[in-house]
């Protein structure tokens, strides 16, 4: 839980916000810092963030990421996109996922749905906005936690008593190039289309770490701000 992704930066010259890879990167950092100990918690909690997770994940992810794909205007980023959905969808991600979670006697319920339900429906309402930039900037960071946040997650699960880890040995591994692939599109997207003046990049990154504050806590950290 403690390596630490490295996400290559823009390369090319005149890339108009450098520092916003690194402060995605720290943004993960300070998430990865707040998890709760898997060891202190009772077997009620563990199932919560894996139900919470699950309940987000499964029925989310390759329609956050067609909203993303559908928001960018650059050709030459379509392919990357197109790559991780190609992915998502032939390899069946979600049913990983619901695997995962039934195998951990953590598949989630009504209740486990609208703990998160407030955060979730901004995410979806924001993505629904279509700004190319801000959503492929929102879904680095998701990809970017997701690989990180994997050996945590399958901890919870093995202290349930399971030991069906394929969700967590391939988005592991996987989510490392995802991310990469991410902000190579983002740094096309950028010079094409930038964003217009006085718009927050990161305004869907503090949006979904809210969201998984709600996962995490079952509830939302209202003083989670962007470093």
């Amino acid at each position: 839980m403690t390596t630490t992704l490295t996400v290559p930066l823009p390369s090319r010259t005149g890339d108009p916000i450098p520092s916003i890879p690194q402060t995605i990167n720290r943004m993960i950092d300070d998430l990865m810092a707040s998890l709760p100990d898997p060891k202190l918690l009772t077997d009620l909690e563990r199932r919560g963030i894996v139900a919470r997770y699950t309940s987000v994940l499964e029925g989310n992810f390759i329609y956050w990421m067609t909203a993303t794909l559908m928001s960018v205007k650059s050709e030459a980023a379509h392919p990357i996109l197109l790559e991780n959905l190609h992915e998502e969808v032939t390899d069946a991600h979600p049913a990983m996922m619901r695997k995962f979670a039934i195998a951990a006697g953590a598949y989630p319920d009504a209740s486990d749905a609208l703990t998160v339900n407030e955060e979730l429906t901004k995410m979806r309402r924001f993505l629904g906005r279509l700004s190319g930039v801000q959503s492929l900037l929102t879904m680095a960071f998701f990809e970017g936690l997701i690989q990180r946040f994997m050996p945590y997650l399958a901890e919870l699960a093995s202290g349930l008593g399971s030991n069906e880890m394929e969700y967590t040995d391939v988005h592991g591994v996987c989510d490392i190039a995802h991310t990469a692939g991410l902000f190579r599109a983002y740094e096309i997207e950028q010079e094409g289309y930038p964003l217009a003046p006085g718009t927050d990049p990161l305004e869907g990154v503090v949006l979904l770490r809210s969201l998984m504050d709600a996962i995490i806590f079952g509830q939302t950290n209202n003083a989670t701000t962007a470093a």
